[in-house]
C-alpha cells in the first residue's frame, strides 16, 4: 500500500491556530482573573481602610465619652433622688426659722414699748449731763462718768424689779 502523502489544508490550518489561540487566551485569562481580582481588592483595601480606621477609633473615643456621660447623668439622678429624702429636715429648718423670726419680733416690739415707757421719764441725771459742757473739762469728764453709772444702776434696778413682779 501506498503511502499517503500528509498534505496541508491552509484553511485548516488558520482555524485551527485561531481555536488555539483563542483558547490560549482564555486560559492567560482564567489564569490571570483572580490575580487582578485581587489587585482590585487590594487596591479597594488601601483606598478604604484608612478612612475606615479612623472612623473606628472616633467611635471609640465617642462611646467613651458618652459612657463617661451617662455615668454623670446616673450620679445626677441618685443625688437628686437624695435630695428629696432631705425634704423633710429643710422644712423642719424653714419652721425653725419662722419661728426665730417671730421670736425676734416680739423682742423687738417689747423693747420698743418699754423704752417708750422709759423714754418718757426724764431722768435727773440726764438733764443734769446737758448742763456738763457748761462745766470745766477735768469736772465734766468724772461727772459725766458718774451720771452714766448711776444711770445705768437706775436702769438695772428698774428691770430687776419688773422682771420680778412679772414671775410673781
Amino acid at each position: 500500500m501506498a503511502a499517503k502523502v500528509y498534505q496541508p489544508d491552509q484553511e485548516l490550518e488558520t482555524r485551527v491556530k485561531k481555536a488555539t489561540e483563542r483558547i490560549s487566551e482564555n486560559m492567560h485569562i482564567v489564569a490571570n482573573e483572580p490575580s487582578l481580582a485581587f489587585y482590585r481588592l487590594q487596591e479597594h483595601v488601601r483606598k478604604a481602610l484608612p478612612p475606615m480606621v479612623e472612623k473606628r477609633v472616633e467611635v471609640l473615643a465617642l462611646r467613651q465619652q458618652l459612657q463617661g456621660h451617662c455615668y454623670d447623668v446616673e450620679y445626677a439622678v441618685s443625688a437628686i433622688k437624695s435630695m428629696d429624702g432631705a425634704t423633710k429636715s429643710f422644712n423642719n429648718t424653714l419652721e425653725l426659722l419662722k419661728n426665730a423670726i417671730f421670736y425676734k419680733q416680739q423682742i423687738k416690739y417689747e423693747e420698743q414699748r418699754r423704752k417708750k415707757t422709759e423714754g418718757n421719764k426724764e431722768s435727773m441725771y440726764k438733764r443734769l449731763s446737758a448742763h456738763i459742757p457748761t462745766l470745766p473739762d477735768d469736772l465734766s469728764d468724772v461727772v459725766r462718768e458718774t451720771a452714766n453709772r448711776v444711770e445705768s444702776m437706775m436702769n438695772h434696778a428698774r428691770h430687776s424689779s419688773t422682771e420680778g413682779q412679772r414671775t410673781n
